[in-house]
């Protein structure tokens, strides 16, 4: 980061002192706070989720814009604000520029987050789904920003594969052209969010942290620049079977098309008629599947830095 560039940034005392003495950092993003969970279960998992990173002795960085500074880490009173205000934008690369300059609040997509954390320090990002091809891009052009940035930004995200209302296939086949490695963790198929399968294989499996740990080093080591995915499925208990959620997300599609709902409003919408549609089963999987990345995220972080 330029030194110019460091006056938009305002580092939680914590994630400062633990990137000056390199101690793990897990980057988490606010999206998920502002635009994808609703009060109060947003400000709940948000805690849980930094709560879990703690415990396993690494430091959690969740990334926000608030008034015109790049935060890296929240305080409990920063959460609370991203969980309950209304004057919060969706923040993805294109919109960071304008929401520091103009002094407003953004909630960083996965995009920004991974771009925010590379240029921190931060090598690790545990999210929920990454964004990818949505259904009918040959018409539409409507790809996800998060997929660019896996192709050129340095930092290891640990997901659920992309979220299940994507067109997955040729959301691997753009991740495959753009030289992403998508690496299942202890999984040999692509999770689709909510679901454990999707009928589509991985690159690479892991067994365990360490060995996602050791392929990373490597990475840096070959100077590869570029993101990797370590696809990490939806616990087995929450899980929701293929099958059921193609025929939610068929009628949460259709009530879109029907309601002009497009772009950046697109997904938060598809999002909040699949819980509706599934009595809140698709809220419950969400909810841990969050929490899950964030366990395997912390202890891939441990491991780097031994």
């Amino acid at each position: 980061m330029g030194e110019s560039g460091k006056r938009f940034f305002d580092f939680k005392d914590e994630v400062k002192e633990a990137l000056e003495n390199g101690k793990p950092v897990v980057a988490l993003e606010s999206t998920l706070i502002s635009h994808g969970f609703p009060y109060p279960e947003n400000l709940k998992v948000a805690g849980e989720m930094e709560e879990i990173v703690r415990g396993y002795g690494v430091v959690p960085a969740t990334i926000a814009a608030i008034g015109g500074k790049i935060k890296v880490g929240l305080t409990r009173s920063e959460l609370e604000f991203m969980a309950t205000s209304r004057d919060i934008l969706k923040g993805s690369r294109r919109d960071l520029a304008v929401i520091v300059a103009k002094g407003l609040n953004g909630a960083t997509t996965v995009a920004a987050t991974m771009m925010v954390a590379e240029r921190a320090g931060i090598k690790v990002f545990a999210t929920g789904g990454i964004g990818g091809v949505h259904r009918g891009a040959e018409k539409s052009f409507d790809i996800s920003a998060d997929l660019q940035e896996l192709a050129r930004t340095t930092v290891v995200v640990v997901c659920s594969g992309a979220k299940s209302i994507l067109d997955l296939p040729l959301t691997k086949e753009y991740l495959e052209t753009m030289g992403v490695p998508v690496i299942g963790f202890a999984s040999e198929e692509l999770p689709a969010f909510y679901c454990r399968e999707s009928g589509l294989k991985v690159d690479y499996v892991v067994n365990d942290e360490v060995e996602a740990a050791k392929i990373i080093k490597v990475m840096e080591d070959l100077k590869l620049r570029g993101g990797m995915i370590i696809a990490n499925p939806v616990p087995e208990e929450y899980a929701l079977s293929m099958e059921y959620m193609n025929e939610i997300i068929e009628r949460a599609v259709k009530a879109a098309e029907r309601e002009g709902v497009k772009g950046k409003k697109l997904t938060p919408y598809l999002l909040n008629k699949i819980k509706e549609l599934t009595g809140g089963k698709s809220l419950k999987a969400n909810i841990e599947l969050v929490k899950d990345n964030a366990r395997v995220g912390a202890k891939i972080a441990h491991e780097l830095v031994k």
